[in-house]
């Protein structure tokens, strides 16, 4: 039984401990130079994974040498494309298989949310590093399990937000908090982003043969299909996904805890949202608002899934969305005298009080080349994206669903009244109340929730007094895909 395997038998036992600390990662994975080539196996090969294999595959020195998908069809197609081009690809339904091999060095994790922590901490303890896309977990515990496992066996863990290696964006920050336009007051992530109806279905779906659906479901709870699609809709259910807030909201929340230097999780969080507009099979919002509460400011994020108004959903859904001070997938950083724009992944746009351009940051680098660099040099903090940025900002996401998950619906009166007293919070409200109206959306009797205001200690990543919230930060596991208390 190899290392792996033996490592695998014994998870949940006793003698996990044992096997791991008789086990060093290095002697599990190859020990490679600056000059070797990296070996690389991606899994989740679909959308995202899909760009993951290309963007591993135009690096010198790198080789994508082993695919995994739970999906048949999908590897078989994803194998032709390497085929085509001259090149051996092994292809692998289940990741475990793929960590007892010595010749791999590295992982790429573009699977759904509900297994990101899982497969980071395996690939962590068979002693291979990890590029583990946003967000890095589907609860906040999971999240610190993933960085304990990175320190204890000294993988290089890149996660996937990628406007960590933009230089414009990094040069934006720095000029702000250089003071350019005095204090910064607040700090606003916007996900303006188009999500229709997925449907509602009258009964569980067949799952296709071609398609390993236990594995799919792994950690999370075992149940019938009950939606039309079983790809990418995964978002929009709890059980798997993080809704908007983490799907998108990860990458914007976490370029406004960055322009605010917050290096720790906020004392305060609240949500106020809910899925309007329509009556389908996705359980996450499609219209939120997250409070943050730092001590240098505070940090709102704003998701809107539905567009302009009414005549854009007939005519022209994706394409009629709003946008706020000039972003609509992006961040406004309100400052004293002015605001700093980051509209995309790779620019940063300084305004003045009168609303004229005053300064712009340009350029971004390849995510993935600084994840390589580091491994090559065994140096993660090489990494301008290190697995606690990710765990922090990904908790972040989950603190504002928490909040969200504990809330009632409530009458648009008393959802004003609660948050009456911060002008922030009332403002961004009272827009969204606006957007909403503006697509029919009966406001007074829109079923929005909202959510406690919950108290954390980020010393300890845990909230205060609240024993129903705490629960929530972490989930129950099937068995034979359990995140490991002791990593």
């Amino acid at each position: 039984m190899s290392n792996f395997s033996r490592r695998r038998f014994l998870q949940g036992s006793s003698a996990t401990l044992i096997a791991l600390s008789a086990t060093s990662p290095l002697s599990l994975a190859r020990r490679v130079g600056p000059n070797d080539e990296i070996r690389v196996a991606c899994v989740g090969i679909r959308s995202r994974g899909a760009a993951h294999i290309n963007g591993l595959h135009r690096l010198e020195g790198v080789r994508v040498v082993a695919l995994v998908d739970v999906d048949e069809k999908a590897l078989a197609a994803a194998k032709q494309k390497f085929t085509e081009r001259g090149e051996k690809v092994d292809t692998y339904a289940d990741l475990r298989h793929v960590l007892d091999r010595d010749d791999i060095d590295a992982i790429s994790v573009a699977s759904p949310n509900h297994w990101h922590a899982l497969q980071a901490v395996w690939a962590c303890q068979a002693g291979k590093d990890v590029y583990l896309e946003k967000p890095v977990s589907h609860n906040v515990w999971e999240g610190g399990q993933i960085v304990k496992a990175a320190r204890k066996y000294k993988r290089i863990v890149q996660t996937g937000t990628q406007c960590r290696s933009s230089q414009g964006i990094a040069a934006g920050i720095e000029w702000i908090q250089a003071g350019n336009l005095g204090k910064i007051n607040l700090a606003r992530g916007l996900c303006y982003k188009p999500r229709q109806s997925i449907g509602k279905v009258a009964q569980a779906q067949t799952v296709p043969e071609h398609i390993n659906y236990d594995l799919w479901t792994g950690p999370a709870p075992l149940k019938p299909l009950m939606r039309k699609s079983l790809h990418y809709d995964w978002h929009w259910v709890f059980d798997t996904g993080c809704g908007d807030v983490g799907n998108q909201g990860i990458h914007q929340m976490d370029i406004a805890r960055w322009a605010l230097g917050e290096t720790r999780l906020p004392k305060r969080t609240l949500s106020i949202g809910g899925r309007v507009g329509y009556d389908d099979d996705g359980n996450t919002p499609n219209t939120q608002m997250v409070y943050h509460e730092f001590d240098s400011a505070p940090l709102i994020f704003e998701v809107r899934g539905l567009p302009r108004d009414k005549q854009a959903q007939a005519q022209n859904w994706g394409g009629s969305m709003d946008d706020y001070m000039g972003a609509r997938i992006g961040v406004i950083i309100h400052c004293e005298n002015g605001y700093l724009r980051i509209p995309d992944y790779s620019r940063a746009i300084a305004v003045d009080k009168e609303g004229k351009e005053i300064k712009r940051f340009e350029g971004a680098s390849d995510h993935f080349a600084n994840f390589i660099d580091a491994v090559r040099k065994r140096d993660s903090s090489m990494l301008t994206a290190d697995i606690r940025e990710g765990h922090i900002s990904s908790a972040m996401c989950h603190m504002g669903n928490i909040s969200h998950l504990l809330g009632k619906s409530q009458s648009n009166e008393q959802i004003a009244a609660a948050v009456a007293s911060n002008p922030a919070a009332s403002e961004t409200y009272e827009r969204l109340g606006s957007h909403l109206v503006a697509n029919g959306v009966d406001f007074e009797n829109s079923g929005l929730r909202l959510g406690p205001w919950l108290q954390m200690d980020p010393a300890s990543e845990r909230f205060i007094g609240n024993d129903a919230a705490n629960r929530l930060l972490t989930r129950d596991y099937r068995e034979g895909f359990v995140v490991p208390q002791e990593v």
